[in-house]
């Protein structure tokens, strides 16, 4: 049951995303996706931008592969 729930949660991450999904990898967001799931559950259903300005907004607390893929594409 929680690989469902982890799966479903990664897909929602990836979809939230979506906009800097286009120019990220996928281990970019790869990396990004347990942050967002940790750091931003509720602002998942508010869309890519607000999951976005989310993970900006806790940037301190992101682990190094996701600040890195932030950083490599000038957020």
């Amino acid at each position: 049951m929680s690989r469902v729930v982890l799966i479903a949660i990664t897909a929602l991450v990836l979809g939230c995303c979506n906009a800097w999904a286009q120019n990220g990898t996928s281990q970019e967001r790869q990396a990004c996706s347990r942050d967002a799931s940790r750091l931003c559950r509720k602002q998942m259903a508010d869309g890519d931008s607000a999951v976005q300005q989310c993970l900006q907004q806790h940037r301190d607390r992101l682990g190094a592969a996701c600040r890195k893929a932030f950083e490599d594409h000038g957020m």
